[in-house]
């Protein structure tokens, strides 16, 4: 395997601050994410995690520093920027439609046109839609009776599942999830972490932000802890256990020595 090193990082953030008014969210933060790798963000509250977030999916813009994307400096203007440069972000409120089918979620605002007049009088191809997302699902390994069921109809853990598929099936390059097994059970929270595991197969970055110990520990290849809008640490996930990374996280590492 490539050293990661040597390779391109898919995204880059290089010396990224952000404030919010007197507030420095953000300090000089620097993060590498490579392609087929999965990244725990992690942090307490107010450590700068949603903030780094809305820097990536373009909702902010830091006040200095820069976003490399497969190479090449990007700044975005707005969130279609980000997006179009294939990164895809899942909110913790999925952003799903419960009254629409799964098909209809997975292509919501790229909906697909009817060939023809039709097409150009507005008609969607409603069952082209259905078939190319059961294929797109089912590459992730997201198993769903029909498509054509309404988003109303599934579980907690098939929700998610179906919002974290529509963000591999148009995602080029990263997929930034926050929080997407935040009020799941066990059986829910381990179909979705399968399917984070299959996005890393595809080749996509993941950065995956939780305050689940134990699934950040699960799922990912390297951890990245946030303090106070500072990154204290970067390392292989194998280089920690629930207790050490409790302990970076709030600085009692550093505290007692350890």
């Amino acid at each position: 395997m490539t050293i990661a090193s040597e390779r391109t990082p898919v995204l880059e953030l290089r010396n990224i601050t952000l404030h919010y008014g007197s507030v420095e969210a953000l300090h000089d933060v620097s993060i590498k994410s490579y392609a087929g790798e999965v990244i725990g963000l992690v942090g307490d509250n107010g450590a700068g995690k949603s903030s780094l977030i809305k820097v990536i999916s373009g909702v902010n813009t830091a006040d200095s520093g820069e976003v490399i994307v497969d190479g090449v400096r990007r700044h975005w203007r707005s969130p279609h920027d980000s997006m179009a440069a294939g990164i895809e972000t899942l909110y913790q409120d999925s952003g799903l439609a419960p009254d629409l089918s799964i098909g209809s979620n997975i292509f919501l605002g790229r909906e697909k046109r009817r060939s023809g007049l039709l097409g150009r009088l507005g008609f969607v191809d409603q069952r082209a839609m259905e078939k190319e997302a059961l294929e797109q699902l089912a590459r992730v390994g997201i198993t769903i009776p029909a498509t054509q069921r309404t988003v109303s109809e599934l579980s907690g853990g098939q929700r998610q599942a179906v919002a974290i598929g529509r963000a591999i099936a148009w995602a080029k390059h990263v997929i930034v999830l926050d929080e997407p097994t935040n009020h799941l059970g066990a059986r829910q929270s381990a179909e979705v972490l399968n399917v984070i595991k299959s996005a890393r197969e595809q080749g996509l970055s993941v950065i995956f932000i939780s305050h689940s110990l134990p699934h950040v520990l699960e799922v990912t290849d390297r951890i990245i802890v946030l303090r106070l809008g500072r990154v204290v640490r970067d390392a292989p996930t194998s280089e920690f256990t629930v207790e050490s990374l409790l302990g970076t996280i709030t600085g009692l590492n550093e505290s007692t020595g350890s």
